[in-house]
């Protein structure tokens, strides 16, 4: 707009002063930015794009491909594009990335009058996830370099991506009596089915508890005794608060948690057990823009930030998978494990005090902790003297920073496991499921 300006300034300067060959030469150059302006904004207004991608949901490890259809749908060739397609910085900024670009999103091709092109790369998905595939950012303009136009082509697709899971190598899932029990230190419930002796009858005894064979024979009341129920399956409650995990060693220590809590899961449903799950971590998809998007940009770093997922996100509600058994109950908990997010909101605490009306009683808390402070000690051991089966899974490095955090759970009576790598994984997974 600039040059327009001074372009018309000099024509004028040139007219008043009769300077005849400056006004030609100005008259030149307007009606070349004229012209310029005109075609750019006619070859972006002509552009068509779509996007296909070979799926929506994969595992970690796993490749997808990307295919970009960029038609030229108006009447005058194009002489020149440039197509970005866009990812989320965070998805390509560690090593290695969570998603590795195999061939190149970025392409220079120019198109005639209806043609069609066909771009075509794919992505390495390394790490769990939900990611933002897009939009397409196009540039083109004039072959003076006076004019670019810039606009969103076609809009993203979402990407989720499963955590890893880490199978439990040589045990017997499917034998016969369920595996993963755990015995309560005391009787919370009694299998009527079950009868491990007679007692004498006590003042608030039931009925239905009278043994009245053993009554008939020695002429006083007595009460069946039954062996003490299991509590079988488990709540899988992680800590996704950004403060318990140290920033230089994320993104590893994060996804190990979510890769025990997934390789939890999957042992517990393939046992034909009850499993949830409760975190107060954020969910991805909360702050990915579904609308407002701005498809007339003037610069490519503005198409850049209108293509950006959002920053912040307000959520203090817990992500919460009901436990239960089901069909569907160890997708929705990898789904929920994939979308979660460190967050700044409930801390872990408040999270149990939250949710600890939803908790069953007959399911056992496996707490996936970062850090332990005070509060974090007292609010487990809290949760155990209410009569829930509580173990703790520390996710720590430093052996000497374990023994000094479960020192504060062992003393409410928490027993406490170490992770401390990928591979003991496996090893505090047999520890839990198998108590």
């Amino acid at each position: 707009m600039r040059w327009f300006f001074g372009t018309v300034l000099l024509l004028l300067l040139a007219v008043v002063f009769d300077l005849e060959l400056l006004a030609y030469a100005m008259y030149a150059l307007l009606g070349v930015m004229i012209t310029s302006r005109f075609l750019a904004r006619r070859w972006t207004e002509s552009l068509s794009a779509q996007r296909e991608c070979s799926r929506a949901v994969v595992n970690c490890g796993e490749t997808i491909a990307v295919v970009i259809h960029v038609q030229n749908v108006g009447r005058l060739p194009i002489p020149w594009l440039l197509l970005e397609d866009l990812l989320p910085a965070r998805a390509l900024i560690h090593e290695p990335p969570a998603l590795r670009v195999l061939g190149t999103r970025l392409h220079l091709a120019w198109l005639t009058r209806h043609k069609k092109r066909t771009f075509f790369y794919q992505l390495q998905c390394n790490r769990r996830g939900y990611y933002q595939v897009g939009p397409l950012v196009v540039e083109t303009g004039d072959l003076f370099g006076l004019h670019r136009r810039y606009r969103v082509g076609a809009n993203p697709h979402f990407l989720l991506v499963y955590p890893e899971v880490v199978p439990l190598a040589g045990w017997d899932i499917a034998s016969r009596r369920p595996i993963g029990e755990v015995r309560l230190a005391h009787r919370l419930y009694e299998d009527p089915t079950r009868i491990a002796g007679v007692r004498a009858y006590e003042p608030g005894d039931s009925l239905n508890c009278i043994h009245w064979r053993a009554t008939a024979r020695t002429g006083a009341l007595h009460s069946k005794v039954y062996e003490p129920s299991t509590v079988a399956g488990a709540t899988i409650v992680m800590d996704f608060h950004q403060e318990a995990y140290e920033k230089h060693n994320e993104p590893y220590r994060s996804d190990l948690a979510v890769t025990t809590a997934a390789s939890l899961a999957n042992a517990l449903y393939e046992m034909g057990q009850q499993v949830g799950l409760v975190t107060n971590g954020r969910d991805a998809a909360d702050r990915i823009r579904r609308e407002g998007w701005d498809y007339d940009i003037r610069s490519r770093k503005a198409a850049q930030r209108a293509a950006e997922t959002l920053d912040e996100n307000d959520r203090l509600e817990p992500l919460v998978v009901e436990t239960r058994r089901g069909p569907d109950q160890l997708v929705q908990i990898f789904e929920t494990l994939a979308r979660a997010e460190l967050t700044d909101g409930l801390s872990f605490a408040q999270l149990v005090d939250e949710t600890a009306s939803r908790l069953p009683r007959d399911a056992a808390v496996i707490a996936l902790l970062a850090s332990v402070t005070d509060e974090v000690a007292i609010t487990l051991g809290n949760l155990r003297r209410r009569g829930f089966a509580v173990t703790a899974i520390l996710n720590r490095y430093d052996p000497g920073e374990f023994e000094q955090a479960a020192g504060k759970l062992l003393a409410e009576g928490i027993d406490t496991l170490l992770l401390k790598d990928k591979d003991q994984i496996v090893t505090v997974c047999q520890k839990c499921v198998m108590r």
